[in-house]
């Protein structure tokens, strides 16, 4: 797991996104606590259990959701961002106003189980490749609004992340490739315009492809669906060229197939399925 390196984003940055989810949930106010309770009266403590085994994650956003209901709210974690839990165990206590609890547990559950999913999913990918030199990076099949937070719980279970968004860095696939006429057009009229120090990488799918990438440049080669002596023919080529290009393998990739890929000797393995494919850890909030 790399929970110490995950990177979380400022709640400068979060604390908009974190506040549109709340407004969604709780519309023009909570009609069922706020008929119960006053505002900021009765206090209130709650514990989180796990009801699955897995990686936990989400944790501080958990507690930021709860403080930007009510700033007074203490949520005293058990398990540590990145542990795993068994079932039963208990993953924080929070105290706080009862009804900022009330309508805060929704969306602070949903995110916890929604990045604990993903973590758990990542660090299974990642213990099949432990003990070789490849790692598994992400990608931008994320859930619109959520990117943030989901690449930050691939790196919580212990990959690394992708470029962010189209602004990261330059990846000239298939479709751009297409569009400029070929590889040599793309890299080329691509390094014209880019600042510095943006990177260039380029998807290929045959060796023909890699050998113009190479021929021009490229700082990182993708290799995307090849069969794996392919794959392993155009490590060799690369290695052989030019040792300072990166090596990226993409493509189907699945806990039963990524050890066979990163066996090759490739670089980095991108993979959607983490993300796309996980299932929410289960969690529940008991008062």
């Amino acid at each position: 797991m790399n929970h110490l390196t995950a990177m979380l984003p400022p709640f400068i940055v979060l604390d908009q996104l974190l506040q549109s989810w709340l407004l969604e949930d709780i519309g023009r106010g909570d009609r069922t606590t706020n008929s119960l309770l006053a505002a900021d009266v009765t206090p209130g403590k709650a514990k989180w259990i796990a009801k699955a085994p897995g990686i936990i994650a989400g944790l501080p956003v958990a507690a930021r959701v709860f403080q930007l209901l009510n700033e007074k709210v203490s949520f005293v974690v058990a398990a540590d961002e990145g542990a795993f839990c068994e079932p039963g165990q208990l993953v924080a206590e929070i105290h706080g106003s009862l009804d900022a609890l009330l309508m805060g547990e929704r969306v602070a559950l949903n995110l916890g189980m929604r990045l604990s999913g993903i973590a758990t999913l990542t660090n299974q990918y990642v213990k099949q490749i432990a003990d070789l030199p490849a790692q598994l990076v992400d990608t931008r099949k994320t859930t619109p609004g959520l990117r943030l937070l989901e690449k930050y719980a691939t790196a919580v279970g212990g990959a690394i992340n992708h470029r962010m968004g189209l602004d990261d860095a330059v990846m000239i696939k298939d479709n751009h490739i297409a569009a400029a006429g070929g590889i040599a057009a793309a890299i080329t009229r691509i390094r014209a315009k880019i600042p510095y120090p943006l990177t260039i990488e380029v998807e290929t799918e045959n060796l023909a492809q890699v050998k113009d990438a190479l021929e021009h440049q490229a700082d990182i080669i993708m290799l995307d669906n090849m069969p794996l002596d392919m794959m392993r023919e155009a490590v060799v080529l690369i290695r052989q060229q030019d040792r300072r290009v990166k090596i990226e393998a993409s493509g189907n990739v699945t806990l039963e197939t990524i050890r066979a890929v990163a066996e090759t000797g490739v670089d980095y393995i991108s993979s959607s399925a983490p993300i796309t494919q996980s299932k929410w850890l289960d969690l529940s909030m008991k008062m």
